[in-house]
């Protein structure tokens, strides 16, 4: 009986110590799968508007921290058959927190990726969204259809910082920090 309870109290011991650790292993795991699949869907965006030969898009909403992939057709933007991928944790949210420097050779001053258009005529920008736009060619362009290069997302869950970057070389990269003020980014 005495060995039993013995095992029973270091199971408790190492339980107690467990818990903690797994919940933040869990808490990364999920943005940084957030965050790879939100470099893969861009990458399938700028992969689609070249096999198309249509401009696409990867529409952000802030709002709902959701994101899809859109195509022009001769009506304006639509949406793909694939829906809306949410973000899988609350605690995360579409923004860089105290980070106050881009990653390397990417942006000059930190921002996100602009509002998206709507099919307006003239088009206008939609409230809590981000979009980043490739042309025919698969290359990223801005709001007049001018070549850009300086596009990027931020993800962050407040423990960890993620950034996916559209060069204009069509380069998309993804980049991890810490949340401080001068960030260390690192490729991933």
């Amino acid at each position: 009986m005495l060995e039993m309870l013995f095992v029973v109290a270091i199971t408790g011991v190492i339980a107690a110590i467990a818990v903690p650790m797994m919940a933040n292993t869990m808490g990364f795991l999920h943005l940084d799968g957030d965050a790879r699949d939100l470099r893969n869907t861009v990458s399938l965006a700028r992969m689609q508007a070249a096999a198309n030969f249509v401009q696409a898009r990867v529409f952000v909403d802030t709002s709902v921290n959701g994101y899809h992939i859109e195509l022009q057709n001769g009506a304006g933007w639509a949406a793909t058959q694939a829906g809306i991928t949410y973000l899988s944790a609350s605690s995360e949210s579409y923004s860089f927190g105290l980070v106050s420097a881009s990653p390397p050779n990417t942006q000059g001053p930190i921002l996100q990726a602009p509002a998206c258009l709507n099919n307006a005529n003239p088009p206008t920008a939609i409230a809590n969204t981000r979009c980043i736009v490739f042309n025919s060619r698969g290359i990223p362009i801005d709001n007049t259809g001018a070549p850009v290069g300086t596009y990027a997302l931020y993800l962050t869950d407040g423990s960890t910082v993620y950034s996916v970057t559209v060069s204009a070389t069509s380069s998309i990269k993804l980049w991890r920090t810490q949340p401080t003020a001068t960030p260390a980014w690192v490729q991933q």
